[in-house]
């Protein structure tokens, strides 16, 4: 990991009252970029030859003559030929010597090398550099690790695949979309045989990834992401914060169960086994009994990053849960930054977050309200790391 000195030694260097918001524009970028500009702040995306059009056209940020931004979020782009060029030294020096203080999200870590941003990323990070790994299942401390050592619920993992003997979910990589899930699901050896045998006949799933792949059992009942803020900044009042709750759309699976079940026992070939790909979220709110539950699990999983990493978790933070038929929350996996799904309450915030704020809150503006606070109070080397 980055000597955390180097770091705050590139932070002596910025000019704060000059502060810019920067991420890779992918995954929650339009969130970000949303909060960063509705506190203040000027925005930089990291875009990829290709996939800017987004960014660089359609919500460009227009100012008028006093700086107030009249339409869109993002005031400036850089159009690499791939995400990872931003490692390269010549950019990472603009990003210092433009005052950008960096927002990882999903896509940092997936298209950049997860030990060039440990080791060789001289940016301040705004929030938990050493927990971003743990979200690459199979590490040796990976968020079950993490789950286990704060002692909350997730769902049994099953080893050895002839002792599936109930549903249960298949968690391994896509063959052909990198990024994405190969999951399937199955209720017994036999059906857990014949459908890896087609996924990998279907170039689907390779044999490799199948070996690796976590067994869980399946959790019957609505998902529930839990969009929470810690801010190690706050002395008055909680520091953990419930911002919003989300659900997910993914492909083909949502789909399917739009179909009436006699006719999805028709379907044959590629249309068969429905896939798990992640393709839009919605907004949810759950019922009161179940939000003092929800915090008790943000609460373990503070701690637990606290007593086992340096800083513990900084800002953003996802819960990814199911909750059961004894309304019994399962967590099954954890973003240590911001939330895949924070895009539904961009701009008009979420009603948890509004409450807690008294106007629209969204993670993105909540992460930019932070920001505000460190710099006016000095305080930017608690929330950068």
């Amino acid at each position: 990991m980055i000597d955390r000195e180097k770091v705050l030694a590139a932070l002596e260097g910025y000019d704060l009252e000059k502060a810019k918001i920067g991420m890779v524009a992918s995954h929650s970028a339009l969130d970000v970029c949303d909060g960063a500009v509705e506190e203040g702040f000027r925005t930089l995306g990291i875009c990829q030859k290709g996939r800017e059009k987004t960014y660089a056209g359609y919500f460009r940020c227009q100012r008028d003559a006093s700086g107030k931004a009249v339409r869109g979020v993002v005031d400036e782009c850089w159009v690499l030929g791939k995400f990872r060029e931003m490692m390269m030294p010549e950019y990472q020096q603009r990003l210092r010597e433009e005052n950008v203080l960096f927002v990882p999200n999903r896509s940092f870590t997936s298209y950049i090398d997860l030990r060039e941003i440990e080791d060789d990323f001289v940016v301040p990070l705004v929030g938990s550099r050493d927990l971003l790994r743990s979200e690459e299942r199979g590490e040796e401390r990976d968020y079950y690790w993490l789950l286990e050592k704060a002692g909350m619920p997730f769902p049994k993992r099953i080893v050895d695949p002839n002792e599936i003997d109930g549903l249960v979910i298949v968690k391994l990589h896509h063959k052909v979309k990198k990024l994405e899930r190969g999951f399937f699901t199955a209720a017994s050896h036999e059906e857990y045989r014949k459908k890896s045998e087609a996924l990998i006949a279907g170039d689907v799933i390779t044999e490799e990834d199948l070996r690796d792949a976590r067994i869980e059992e399946y959790v019957i009942g609505p998902v529930f992401n839990l969009d929470f803020f810690y801010s190690p900044l706050e002395t008055k009042m909680e520091r953990i914060e419930l911002i919003g709750v989300d659900w997910r759309f993914e492909t083909s699976l949502d789909g399917h169960v739009r179909l009436p079940a006699t006719q999805q026992m028709t379907l044959s070939g590629s249309q068969e086994t429905p896939e798990y790909t992640v393709c839009g979220h919605n907004s949810a709110t759950m019922r009161e009994s179940l939000i003092e539950e929800a915090f008790a699990l943000a609460e373990k999983y503070v701690k637990a990053t606290q007593e086992h990493y340096e800083k513990g978790i900084i800002g953003p933070f996802c819960l990814q849960t199911c909750v059961d038929k004894d309304l019994k929350f399962h967590i099954y996996d954890v973003a240590p930054r911001v939330g895949g799904g924070t895009n539904v309450h961009m701009w008009v915030g979420h009603p948890y977050g509004n409450t807690t704020w008294r106007t629209n809150m969204s993670t993105g503006r909540r992460l930019a309200v932070e920001v505000r606070r460190a710099i006016e109070t000095g305080q930017v080397d608690r929330i950068v790391t």
